[in-house]
């Protein structure tokens, strides 16, 4: 129940950043750029400091010295991605968009993709604080859940961005970006099952979740930050973003 609750509220902060165009505010793609390497930063420091590291540790303690804490982690980071890119693959992102009249279709065609690309990375993401709470390590949960909902909030800002650009209304866009965010809780919930299953479970859980959020951080949010020219904004925010995290997570742990 507790990783359910708590990836309800990382998936709503996707809400909240969505909600400035409702109030007619819409940011420079330069400044919507920045936030999106922002969220690359925390994603890639959440994987390592809070998934990776602590799975090595309860792997180390259950198996002790030797290549088996080392092989779990990299098979478990290799399903996560293997997973999520299969996802990619086989959910049919364009068939959503049909007979529209206004701005070309190929480019429709792009938002939406890029829409179903936030909604399905906000599953490894709501698994990972799953995940997490599940373990019992309830501060280093914490860190990790205020990381992942501090990102939400310029994906959902993006999202929004992006269909408002293109035609949709104010309060479609919203909407639209607001739905990505139930992806997490449903993440959160098996997440939260799956490692309770067993103990043994448990480090497999946290480094296919450090995966998944590695194979989106680099297959869509870092293109997305680069494709208009703004990689210098994007990077200085990713290295926030990164050291932001990395600092809650030695904070709130310690």
């Amino acid at each position: 129940m507790t990783a359910l609750i708590a990836s309800t509220l990382t998936g709503a902060l996707t809400v909240v950043g969505a909600f400035p165009i409702l109030l007619g505010t819409k940011p420079s793609e330069r400044f919507n750029d920045t936030l999106l390497g922002f969220a690359a930063g925390v994603m890639l420091a959440a994987s390592f400091f809070s998934l990776i590291v602590p799975a090595l540790a309860i792997a180390g303690e259950t198996y002790g010295e030797g290549p088996i804490p080392g092989a779990i982690a990299v098979i478990g980071i290799l399903l996560g991605a293997i997973a999520i890119s299969a996802l990619d693959r086989l959910i049919p992102h364009k068939h959503f968009v049909t007979g529209h009249e206004g701005p070309d279709s190929a480019k429709i065609a792009g938002v939406w993709l890029f829409v179903f690309a936030i909604a399905i990375h906000n599953f490894p993401e709501g698994m990972a604080v799953g995940v997490a709470y599940g373990s019992g390590e309830t501060e280093s949960a914490f860190a990790l859940a205020l990381g992942i909902g501090l990102q939400n909030l310029p994906e959902g800002l993006a999202v929004a961005v992006g269909l408002l650009s293109v035609g949709y209304s104010k309060l479609k866009s919203f909407t639209v970006a607001a739905l990505t965010g139930l992806f997490e809780p449903v993440g959160g919930l098996f997440g939260g099952i799956f490692v309770n299953i067993s103990a043994l479970l448990l480090p497999w859980g946290l480094v296919f979740a450090a995966g998944a959020m590695l194979f989106v951080i680099s297959h869509e949010i870092i293109p997305e930050t680069h494709r208009r020219g703004h990689h210098q904004r994007a990077t200085a925010g990713l290295m926030i973003g990164l050291v932001l995290m990395l600092f809650l997570d030695v904070w709130l742990v310690a």
